[in-house]
């Protein structure tokens, strides 16, 4: 009479597995719970224990899941962080991004490829390409260190500086990316090479990805609030506008070869510039937000599922390596490009270590995957998978008060 269906029990543990990631932490803290390293550990410990689960979802055996799910939860990460920054027109407070972006990230990047090169016994190629999968921090994960929704005001510098490093650094982690490709491809770096990926890969995907995004966010401005005025979408409920604008950002950008993360960036933040005060960017911001939120739970778990897999390939060398960047790389790195900005020393420390490594990571590994057979793509895995899990944790569950303290808000505010 009643048919035991592993698929219905695998959903109904999915569910389950999403509803304590949030509801647990509640138990112990007042603030807003971070889920994210919670949902990567009950997916192992829901999932991991199922023979052959493990290696048949892993990303090494099925990548392109992986860059797909992964590729839609940023760009409407990327997407409602642009719709968050109330303030864009003084300079000042995008000096310390900039330097993170111009400095920070660059040297991330080189010493994790050297260290990867030199100690961890990767080519030069994969070592690059680690480089540049890890060094961005993750617009989908640092919700405890970012400005508030739209119109909310009070964006301290801190929270400011992380927010849009988050929402940039995605799309030009990109060029890097190229770059291992290219090199691995070729088989070294030569100057021939190095100019064709300053000229395609830097400048010209750079411009296009910030031309278009700041094109079809303009032209959805309108869409949305101007044309027709008596009329507007702006006045409908209609949240699911946010999918269909970052969407139409992102596919054009690509098929012009710019940088569609750039693009998902720029049109929410030019977009917000178009009747900035306007109470519909809320309604858009939280459905983007909540289409975010549900895609990386689901994909949280799965890498969860997929950790004893992974983890067979992880050495001492790799998880070294990894803990470097969190602990090392990434802190020093930041506090060299902040050194001389307005930030006072607390509030430096705080943006240089809270760097979340998250989604990203998962897309730029899974695109290099899919377009290229990569040697050592076992341990690329598993040494991107022990930093995402760390993170969670180590970033995840202090960094709401670190930065209540950097910026002196209390619980709540």
């Amino acid at each position: 009479m009643f048919e035991f269906s592993s698929y219905h029990v695998l959903l109904a543990a999915l569910g389950l597995a999403i509803i304590l990631a949030y509801w647990l932490p509640r138990f112990f803290s007042g603030r807003e719970p971070a889920a994210s390293a919670l949902l990567i550990g009950l997916g192992w410990i829901m999932f991991g224990w199922i023979e052959g689960l493990p290696d048949a979802i892993s990303p090494i055996a099925t990548p392109k899941p992986w860059e797909i799910v992964s590729e839609l939860c940023v760009i409407a990460g990327l997407f409602g962080v642009g719709l968050r920054i109330d303030r864009v027109a003084s300079a000042a407070p995008w000096r310390p991004t900039l330097r993170l972006l111009l400095f920070g990230m660059p040297l991330t990047i080189a010493s994790i490829a050297v260290l990867g090169w030199q100690s961890a016994g990767l080519t030069l190629a994969g070592a690059l390409l680690l480089g540049s999968v890890l060094a961005p921090t993750d617009p989908v994960l640092a919700a405890d260190v970012q400005v508030g929704r739209p119109t909310e005001g009070g964006e301290h510098p801190v929270r400011f500086t992380l927010t849009t490093e988050a929402g940039l650094n995605d799309g030009l982690a990109f060029p890097f990316v190229h770059l291992s490709l290219a090199v691995a491809a070729a088989a070294a770096l030569t100057p021939d090479l190095f100019a064709a990926w300053g000229a395609r890969d830097v400048a010209y995907r750079i411009v296009v990805g910030a031309a278009c995004g700041a094109a079809v966010g303009w032209l959805l401005g309108q869409v949305l609030f101007r044309f027709p005025r008596e009329n507007a979408l702006a006045e409908t409920e209609a949240g699911v506008f946010a999918l269909a604008g970052v969407l139409v950002a992102y596919g054009l950008t690509e098929l012009a070869e710019g940088y569609g993360f750039i693009a998902a960036f720029v049109s929410g933040l030019t977009l917000r510039r178009v009747e900035s005060d306007h109470a519909f960017h809320v309604r858009l911001h939280d459905f983007s937000e909540t289409l975010e939120h549900a895609l990386t739970a689901m994909l949280l778990i799965a890498l969860g599922a997929s950790m004893p897999a992974l983890m067979r390939e992880l050495d001492l060398a790799g998880a070294l390596l990894g803990l470097s960047l969190i602990l090392i790389i990434r802190p020093l790195a930041g506090l060299l490009s902040l050194a001389g900005t307005r930030l006072r020393t607390r509030e430096r420390l705080v943006v240089a270590f809270y760097g979340v490594r998250g989604v990203g990571s998962i897309y730029y590994l899974g695109y290099a995957g899919g377009h290229m057979a990569l040697a050592n793509e076992a341990r690329l895995w598993a040494i991107t998978a022990f930093v995402i899990l760390v993170s969670t944790v180590v970033h995840g569950f202090s960094a709401a008060f670190a930065v209540e303290r950097a910026t002196g808000e209390k619980p709540g505010d």
